[in-house]
């Protein structure tokens, strides 16, 4: 190609492979002007303008706007194109970490739904012994009226996690001090606890897991989760086991999931004081 030579925008459309509509938006915004428009309005291209494009495709890939290209394609200074990346590096990591979130919201809630359907397809009710791994979560004390809706779809621990500006991943989770007393009904306070994005802190953060504890699952409505309880400890009576006070239910579907009351599933875990 001629580097003295004009071409029209037709030929530029081709060459570029830019719609004319494109082409004359760059010109309308200023982004890529043509160097020669005669009386009848047409516009003509030098080589040296439509080298312009496979930058401008670049900075697209890179993720600038076209009013941010302009300036940098006419040409600045090294100290404001390290400030023009600089932005777009922060920019993008806020659009890096949003996706992240999202991604494993999805991914962790769909990954509990294909729990609870194996459950309840291949009826896994056995008690059994496993190993809990090691976890850090964000908690919030709460009272506990066996309302499980209002305690387990918790506004209050909602607006805590978005007042820190954090996110959830994974199932909700309750730390109940003594297993007895919530067989009972005497439960008063609980710990909610979820996987947070970012650490919440000290006073925040409850460490679980590295250890073996004894789990069953409940498939059913929560009000007669106390059969579940029982079964757990008639196995651990039975095999010679003791556990500690505390239980963790973990909700593996539940009122974020379904209304359908015969589609909840919640696994129960007992620490093993014993170990073996």
């Amino acid at each position: 190609m001629n580097k003295d030579k004009y071409y029209s925008i037709g030929e530029v459309s081709k060459i570029t492979k830019l719609s004319k509509k494109t082409l004359r938006y760059y010109d309308e915004i200023g982004l890529m002007p043509p160097d020669k428009v005669e009386n009848n309005q047409y516009r003509f291209y030098n080589m040296s303008t439509l080298l312009c494009v496979p930058v401008i495709k670049y900075y697209k890939q890179m993720g600038f706007k076209l009013d941010e290209m302009r300036s940098l394609i006419e040409g600045s200074t090294f100290s404001n194109l390290v400030k023009a990346f600089d932005n777009k590096l922060e920019e993008l990591k806020a659009e890096e970490k949003a996706l992240f979130v999202k991604y494993n919201s999805v991914k962790e809630w769909h990954d509990l739904i294909l729990e609870a359907g194996n459950v309840i397809e291949h009826g896994i009710l056995d008690v059994s012994l496993k190993y809990l791994n090691l976890g850090e979560y964000t908690y919030m004390n709460q009272d506990f009226d066996y309302n499980y809706n209002k305690s387990i779809v918790n506004i209050e621990f909602t607006n805590f996690i978005e007042e820190n500006n954090n996110a959830v991943l994974g199932p909700v989770m309750m730390y109940f001090p003594s297993y007895i007393d919530k067989i009972k009904g005497k439960s008063k306070g609980v710990k909610i606890f979820q996987r947070t994005v970012e650490r919440q802190g000290v006073n925040n953060t409850l460490t679980l897991g590295g250890n073996t504890v004894i789990s069953c699952y409940h498939v059913g409505a929560h009000e007669n989760i106390n059969d579940t309880y029982k079964k757990m400890l008639e196995w651990i009576d039975k095999k010679g086991y003791s556990c500690y006070e505390y239980s963790i239910e973990r909700y593996v579907t539940d009122y974020w999931t379904t209304k359908n009351k015969d589609k909840f599933v919640t696994e129960i875990i007992l620490e093993l004081q014993n170990e073996i």
